[in-house]
């Protein structure tokens, strides 16, 4: 059974790392737009018969995850299961995430059919592979219609333990705060909408902080004082700022992620539309930073609303002595 752990701040001798040369990925048995999510994921787009959306997705899956181990990248891939039918099932690092203390947290999921990808198979399986020493399991909060969604909700700076939230449905004030108190957070909490003004569902579709470069969309940050607050957080947390436009946010050029491959050297995963929105000075600059994984994602951008951030759950955790990679 999951073990709650003590809602008091952690004490770290040395900062943890920002990135992780580990990450978990779920294949897709029944992918497809979910409805449950549709009214506040605004970068859903369904369309198209759903066996060739499965089809399509599994593909994209199967070389995405191809490509990182190329780069790399140790991969963990569970086959999500028919029934029942979990069409998210591709973005794990909503519902769960590691910490290299040994902690796994579980997060409260806004959409009922979200609630049922916390399977405890793939709880076990990460308990028996790797060195889990506590459990923090915020998933009560569902009860009390409070949410918190992973690392899709916080964007972590891992090394100054600050946790970036922008507000919606799916992330409650309360639930980040026991969140931060637990594992010794500070919060930085501000407010982002696309460019039809509707609220950005997640962090992780409009930012990423890696370990020396931040890419942001701060033109979603509509209040002057709270872009500065972000922009100053940032800076004296020695992060170089590569800003976005609100149009490029909106081909996920803000869903990306920085891990290390083997040799502790920095690969960057992102998509191609996210790629290709860039222009050539942001494209000399983020490859300037390390090597590029950039999948083709259409069809689960498209009908899922996530990108390869979302499929990426990093594993901070140090795997049991004879578990196999």
């Amino acid at each position: 059974m999951p073990v709650t752990v003590p809602h008091t701040a952690v004490v770290r001798p040395q900062p943890d790392p920002q990135t992780t040369h580990q990450v978990l990925m779920v294949r897709p048995a029944r992918f497809t737009a979910n409805p449950e999510t549709l009214s506040s994921n605004a970068f859903q787009h369904p369309a198209g018969d759903a066996v060739m959306v499965q089809v399509s997705a599994l593909e994209e899956f199967d070389a995405y995850a191809e490509q990182l181990r190329r780069a790399g990248i140790q991969v963990t891939v569970i086959a999500d299961c028919h029934e029942p039918h979990t069409p998210d099932a591709i973005f794990p690092n909503n519902w769960f995430s590691t910490h290299t203390d040994g902690t796994l947290v579980l997060y409260p999921m806004e959409a009922a059919n979200r609630r049922l990808e916390r399977r405890p198979a793939i709880i076990g399986q990460l308990q028996q592979q790797f060195q889990v020493h506590s459990v923090l399991d915020l998933s009560p909060f569902e009860l009390q219609g409070k949410y918190l969604e992973g690392t899709g909700s916080l964007v972590l700076d891992r090394q100054q333990r600050i946790a970036y939230l922008c507000a919606s449905s799916r992330s409650h004030q309360q639930v980040l705060n026991v969140y931060c108190e637990a594992l010794g957070y500070r919060a930085c909490w501000f407010n982002a909408t696309d460019a039809a003004g509707k609220a950005i569902y997640h962090t992780n579709v409009m930012m990423n902080v890696g370990s020396q470069l931040a890419v942001v969309c701060l033109d979603a940050i509509r209040d002057a004082g709270q872009q500065a607050m972000v922009q100053r957080t940032l800076a004296d947390s020695g992060k170089t700022v590569l800003p976005i436009s609100l149009a490029q946010n909106a081909h996920f050029a803000g869903n990306m992620l920085e891990l290390r491959n083997r040799q502790g050297l920095p690969v960057f995963a992102l998509s191609r539309r996210a790629w290709q929105s860039l222009s050539p000075l942001q494209q000399q600059v983020l490859a300037a930073q390390g090597e590029l994984v950039i999948a083709t994602l259409d069809t689960i951008e498209t009908q899922g609303g996530g990108g390869a951030r979302c499929m990426l759950a990093e594993l901070f955790l140090s795997r049991r002595q004879g578990a196999a990679a």
